[in-house]
C-alpha cells in the first residue's frame, strides 16, 4: 500500500494577516503499486502535453480551471483513494491556547486518526519542499506512529514533488478539498464533484 500525504493553507490563525481560513490535509491512497505506476506515467504525460516547461509540477494553486479539470479527467480511471481532514481556523480560536504550540502535530493525528480504518502496511510518502517545521513534524510524528504501531505504517520518506508525480496528484486531490471549503469562489465544489467516487472521508474540525 502506497500513501502519499499532502497540505494545503498555513497554520496561522485569522488574527494574523494573510493567513487561509482553513489548513487541510488529504492522503492519496494507492492499494495496488501497479495502479500507483500507471497513474504517475499518466501525470508524467499530462505535464509533458499540458505545462509549458518541462521542469513545471501540477500545483491546485497555480493552476486554471480548465487544466484542473483536464488533470482530474485524465487520473479518474485510477484505483485510487484518498481521506482528509479540513480544520475551521475561525472554529479553532476558541481552542488557541492548547493549539498554538502543535498545531502542526495535531493536524498529523487528526489525518491518521481518519486514515487509520483504511490503511494497513503502508509506506507514506511526504513531500520535502515546502515549509520546514511543517515537514519535519509531519515526518517525525508518521515515524514515530511506524516505531509504535507498525502494523499501520510500513516505512515513511520524504520525497520532492518536482519528480514524484503522485505527491503532485496528493497536492491537488488536497487543494479540491480546500476549494470546497471556500464558499466566494464559483468553482467550490467542482473539483471535489469530479473526485466523489475516490473519496473515503473527509472530516472537518472541530466538528462543533
Amino acid at each position: 500500500m502506497l500513501v502519499f500525504i499532502d497540505e494545503s493553507g498555513d497554520q496561522g490563525l485569522l488574527n494574523r494577516l494573510g493567513t487561509s481560513p482553513f489548513f487541510v490535509m488529504a492522503a492519496v491512497i494507492f492499494l495496488d503499486h501497479g495502479d500507483a505506476f500507471e497513474c504517475a506515467r499518466t501525470i508524467a504525460d499530462l505535464r509533458r502535453d499540458l505545462l509549458p516547461e518541462p521542469s513545471r509540477e501540477f500545483k491546485f494553486n497555480k493552476c486554471a480551471r480548465t487544466l484542473r479539470c483536464s488533470f482530474f479527467e485524465s487520473i479518474e480511471k485510477f484505483d485510487f483513494l484518498y481521506v482528509s481532514v479540513a480544520i475551521d481556523k475561525k472554529r479553532l480560536m476558541n481552542l488557541q491556547p492548547q493549539m498554538d504550540a502543535s498545531f502542526y502535530r495535531y493536524a498529523c493525528k487528526l489525518l491518521l486518526d481518519v486514515a487509520r480504518p483504511y490503511i494497513n502496511d503502508a509506506s507514506v510518502v511526504v513531500d520535502g519542499s515546502g515549509e520546514r517545521r511543517f515537514r519535519r513534524e509531519l515526518q517525525n510524528y508518521l515515524k514515530l506512529k511506524a516505531n509504535s504501531e507498525a502494523k499501520l505504517i510500513r516505512n515513511v520518506r520524504m520525497e520532492s514533488s518536482m519528480s514524484n508525480n503522485l505527491l503532485q496528484l496528493a497536492d491537488m486531490v488536497c487543494g479540491a478539498v480546500a476549494r470546497s471549503f471556500r464558499s466566494d469562489k464559483d468553482d467550490q465544489f467542482l473539483y471535489r464533484t469530479m473526485l466523489l467516487r475516490k473519496e473515503l472521508d473527509v472530516v472537518r474540525w472541530p466538528k462543533k
